[in-house]
């Protein structure tokens, strides 16, 4: 029998997720972002219900051949272009769409050699400071590809790095609406929580949902994926492989970071951190057991954690443990509220579930 973890990829979710993106941002035509491997979901499991994106936008060449492998012949976007010149060479062969963010890459299409002129989105740096032409640059970068026999058309993109809080977009629209005013060519701007917060002043022809498609909410805690209409997209769920009742006193765990303050009736999960469970999870984190909302206390190991059993006192050998996502009776624990509680984001637990770990698709 194999040990009872396993991850859940929901392709109803997906689908219902993208739908919502569709209703967020009408009349655009929207990428499904599925860069490091879809989010940890794998491209290959999400391609079907994400084939009614207009798009499949993603990091490197490898994934691109996947998702042209599994037959889309739709455009395919690398949102962080071209790194090396013989790079060009596969976006010419599998028809492939580029970001061009560097002076760097319009040196490589000028001594490109193809018969067919590429796709290319030109990146302004409005404000992230990442990756991007300078707003006094911008221009000078456009007139240059738009000499390039080698490029055909050209579309205007931006990356927000406050569309989730108090801060807005309007001063990172501003600088990219003045910097493109008179520019043509179509306009990508939006990512997840622009689509869904901004969406009267950031629609554009193409918006970038990434996070919310998986269903996370992008402004979380501030919303959570209930308000946006979300469905989680991956359940992380295992079993109680042993039940302990403990005494005032008793401590659990590696560093016996927790003391019980009285009897108490603990279960121990098949879950640890080589399964991507964040080693870092403290006491309170919550977590199903049976559907039943509860806690985790003391420390994370490498293949268990230990629950406190107080609200389910019929949990017993082999009940289930929802880490996220959806239990079998229903009741949803948010990947959202996990990754609170472990100091970082719902991005980063779904990316970081372990090879080790069985995926099942329903």
């Amino acid at each position: 029998m194999p040990r009872p973890i396993l991850a859940t990829i929901h392709t109803a979710a997906l689908a219902h997720n993208l739908a919502r993106a569709r209703r967020a941002a009408i009349d655009s035509r929207v990428w499904a972002v599925v860069k490091a491997n879809a989010y940890g979901h794998g491209i290959e499991r999400v391609f079907e219900p994400f084939r009614a994106a207009d798009g499949f936008a993603l990091l490197d060449l490898a994934e691109a051949e996947r998702v042209r492998a599994l037959g889309w012949r739709g455009p395919v976007l690398l949102l962080e272009g071209v790194f090396e010149p013989r790079d060009l060479e596969l976006c010419s062969r599998l028809d492939l769409w580029h970001t061009v963010h560097c002076d760097e890459q319009i040196d490589m299409l000028a001594a490109h050699k193809t018969q067919v002129p590429q796709r290319v989105f030109l990146k302004l740096n409005s404000g992230m400071n990442r990756l991007g032409f300078a707003p006094e640059r911008f221009r000078a970068a456009w007139t240059r590809l738009n000499a390039l026999p080698q490029v055909d058309e050209i579309t205007l993109m931006t990356h927000f790095s406050d569309a989730d809080g108090p801060r807005g977009v309007a001063h990172q629209l501003e600088a990219f609406e003045r910097v493109t005013r008179d520019l043509p060519g179509e306009r990508s701007i939006a990512n997840s929580a622009a689509t869904l917060r901004h969406a009267g002043t950031t629609r554009a022809d193409w918006v970038r949902p990434g996070i919310l498609l998986y269903g996370s909410a992008p402004d979380f805690p501030e919303h959570d994926a209930a308000h946006w209409q979300l469905q989680p997209a991956m359940t992380l769920s295992t079993r109680l492989l042993s039940v302990q009742t403990l005494q005032a006193g008793d401590t659990i765990g590696y560093g016996s970071r927790f003391t019980a303050e009285g009897p108490i009736t603990i279960g121990v999960a098949a879950v640890g951190y080589a399964d991507g469970y964040p080693r870092h999870c403290d006491t309170g984190t919550p977590v199903l057991v049976d559907g039943v909302r509860t806690r985790m206390v003391g420390r994370v190991s490498m293949d268990m954690i230990t629950v406190d059993l107080t609200p389910v006192p019929q949990a017993r050998f082999g009940s289930e443990v929802t880490l996220w996502g959806r239990a079998s009776n229903g009741t949803v624990l948010p990947i959202d509220d996990v990754a609170r509680a472990a100091g970082t984001v719902g991005y980063e637990l779904m990316c970081a579930v372990a090879p080790r770990v069985p995926v099942a698709v329903d």
